[in-house]
């Protein structure tokens, strides 16, 4: 299992395109990748479990890989989260 925290610094937060890319790119991966805020973990390959949880901009949230390929489904995870969502 791999974690790491990030902080969300996009003035919307994670709204529908960008919880579809970080949906998309967690769905390349065999891996169970979960994302947790504010107590509450959802799957990161589910938009409805994504959206539900209302990260608004400034959230600290941390993603949780495990699996064969759990290294890998985390720099993926990370480089959409900076490119389009925070650091």
């Amino acid at each position: 299992m791999k974690e790491q925290t990030f902080k969300i610094t996009a003035d919307t937060g994670v709204h529908a395109r960008p919880a579809t890319l970080l949906v998309n790119k967690a769905g390349q991966f065999e891996s169970e990748v979960e994302i947790e805020y504010n107590g509450k973990k959802v799957n990161l390959k589910s938009i409805m479990g994504v959206m539900s949880l209302g990260i608004p901009k400034d959230a600290n949230i941390k993603v949780i890989a495990t699996g064969s390929d759990e290294a890998d489904a985390l720099k993926g995870i990370e480089e959409v989260i900076k490119e389009h969502l925070g650091e």
